[in-house]
Order: structure tokens, then sequence, then C-alpha cells
């Protein structure tokens, strides 16, 4: 599985270690900001993981900044993209499974252990397919522009 991943100016070092982290895990990762300086902009990040999402180069993506709030908004802005802001290992568990996002949004600032764990589950669940899901899953489809 191919993972795309970017961060604005906050949390280059945590992606850096996730980077790691990930490749040990077997995951392919394709690095979107290697170009971080003190004034990016988060919508630049994750407009490329949208599109890397979109374009077929990458299976799922993973965006930071300082809450992951503005990255969710701004890669939900582009079609196609079900971005989850999550802050706990059932909500990146829960993201996946019930609403098959497929790009997840954190905040730098938690542990690198809790970035791990969230990360992990988010990549490690599939989507459940269940009908109530899926139902729903189309209906966010059909609001989009």
């Amino acid at each position: 599985m191919k993972v795309a991943i970017a961060t604005d100016h906050n949390g280059v070092e945590q992606k850096i270690e996730l980077i790691y982290f990930l490749n040990d895990l077997g995951y392919e990762v394709l690095d979107l900001s290697k170009d971080n300086n003190p004034t990016d902009d988060y919508p630049d990040f994750a407009v490329r993981v949208a599109n890397a999402i979109n374009e077929k180069s990458a299976d799922l993506g993973v965006l930071m900044c300082g809450t992951g709030i503005g990255m969710s908004i701004a890669a939900n802005k582009i079609k196609g993209i079900r971005c989850a802001k999550v802050s706990s290992e059932e909500e990146a568990f829960l993201a996946r499974q019930h609403n098959n996002a497929n790009i997840i949004a954190l905040s730098y600032k938690e542990s690198i252990e809790n970035l791990k764990i969230m990360i992990s589950k988010f990549l490690s669940t599939e989507f459940s397919n269940e009908e109530r899901h899926v139902r729903r899953v189309e209906k966010i489809g059909m609001l989009e522009r």
C-alpha cells in the first residue's frame, strides 16, 4: 500500500519519524511536503495529498498541521476526498470502517506514539461495506459539486 503524507511547517520532525515508522511497517510512503518553510500554508499540502489519492498515486493519505482541522477542511474541498480529523485510535478506526475515509488529519502536537497508533489503526482498517455505511458514503458523494 502506498501512503501520501504531508505537513505544513508544523510537524516536519514528526513527519520524518512517521515516514521511517511506516516504511518499517512495509508501507511505501510518498512525502508531499519536502519543501516546508516557516511561511507555508496548509491548504497547499492538503491539495497535494488529495490529488495523489484521486490520481491513484497513493491509496491513503496522512495530513498534519497545528490542529489537523485546517488540513481536514482544505482536503474535504476536493471532490472524492473523505478526510477525517481524528484525535484517538477509535476515531481513526471508525473513520475507515464506517466512513471509508481516504485521508486522516492529525495534530502534530499529539505524542509521536499516539500519532503512530492512530495512523496504524487507520491504515490497517478496512471499510465495512455494510449496506448502511455504503449508503451513507454514497450520500456524502452526492453532496459534492
